[in-house]
């Protein structure tokens, strides 16, 4: 049986517009009516319910916030939960095509597989083995003796034709041997190709890794992307006409209409393809639920796809401590006098 939401909760989807997009449960709103914030009233109406979860990637339901919310989730995960990537490139020798910045610029982009928390933050440049991970990059790319006279296939004429991220080795330094004696640190592919090589040409460098967030750079971003879409409702008000059904069916994200009366609708884009068709007016009426998100999260780091969400929460919780330190420095200041944030 469909789920029927209540109508303050939607947003209405028409044909040239759409309605009811802020929501309206604020004390004052509605006569007669207590809408002041209530902790019990949030807990019961809370839900997140995972959908689907794979080594990369999750879906999941957070239901009974306000936008503001969930989108406060979405950038912290994309900008402010850290992840570690190679920050410093010492470039020994290059002799490939590819020049030392653009070469840089890669090797900073490949996703490793360190746990954030098993490191601090740099501070002023100053390198120990508590916020740097050090990788040594060395190859040169030779002749195969035996190799084919008539082959083309560069795996077969010669040796490391190509430079991956696999190539990079660990340098272990001071206590990081114990700390990753368990997983040590690598990228999380193993097969991204830098650079084409052929004979004579070298790569020798060194690098550095060290944590940082995404809102620095981009190559801190933790995920492919996170992003979220709110539930789409979808109401048949009267049968549709059997010689107007396939049409009708069509006009939806495949799934999500069906000949038979079993749908789906949490699949659809909400297209508003139906609503241009003169036949099927009165027919169908398309809203979305203004509290209810669906998520979907890709990892590209170190995390599991569903440790982020979990590690954006924290991130917020550290964010509210800070507005309640500055309020209560807001609070024991004199009236004529400069705020002063308390220590953390």
């Amino acid at each position: 049986m469909a789920t029927t939401y209540d109508s303050r909760r939607l947003v209405g989807i028409k044909a040239e517009r759409v309605t009811d997009v802020s929501s309206r449960d604020f004390p004052g709103h509605y006569p007669d009516e207590d809408h002041s914030w209530n902790l019990e009233k949030f807990r019961e109406n809370l839900t997140v319910k995972i959908r689907r979860v794979s080594n990369r990637s999750i879906d999941f339901d957070l239901v009974g916030v306000d936008a503001s919310i969930a989108n406060a989730f979405r950038r912290i995960i994309i900008a402010e939960v850290p992840t570690i990537c190679i920050e410093n490139v010492y470039v020994y020798n290059n002799t490939t095509v590819i020049a030392d910045e653009i070469l840089a610029h890669r090797l900073g982009l490949i996703p490793l597989n360190i746990d954030p928390k098993a490191m601090e933050m740099r501070v002023d440049d100053e390198s120990t083995d508590r916020n740097t991970i050090v990788f040594e990059l060395k190859l040169e790319c030779t002749r195969k003796k035996d190799a084919p006279k008539d082959s083309t296939n560069p795996s077969e004429l010669y040796n490391n034709h190509e430079l991956l991220s696999g190539h990079l080795v660990w340098q272990p330094a001071g206590e990081q041997e114990e700390v990753f004696s368990k997983n040590p640190p690598a990228p999380t592919n193993p097969n991204i190709v830098l650079a084409k090589l052929r004979p004579g040409q070298v790569v020798e460098m060194t690098l550095h890794a060290v944590k940082g967030v995404g809102k620095d750079h981009a190559k801190f971003n933790p995920v492919a992307t996170a992003s979220y879409r709110l539930l789409p409702n979808i109401v048949i008000k009267k049968p549709i006409p059997p010689h107007l059904a396939e049409k009708f069916q069509k006009c939806f994200s495949p799934g999500v209409i069906r000949i038979h009366p079993r749908t789906k609708a949490v699949t659809d884009t909400v297209s508003r393809e139906v609503l241009r068709h003169p036949e099927f007016e009165g027919f169908v009426e398309l809203s979305r639920v203004r509290d209810f998100f669906l998520f979907n999260i890709e990892s590209e780091s170190a995390y599991p796809p569903q440790r982020l969400f979990t590690e954006a929460i924290a991130v917020m919780r550290g964010k509210i401590s800070s507005i309640r330190r500055a309020a209560e420095a807001l609070g024991d200041q004199p009236s004529d006098g400069d705020v002063v944030m308390a220590d953390s």
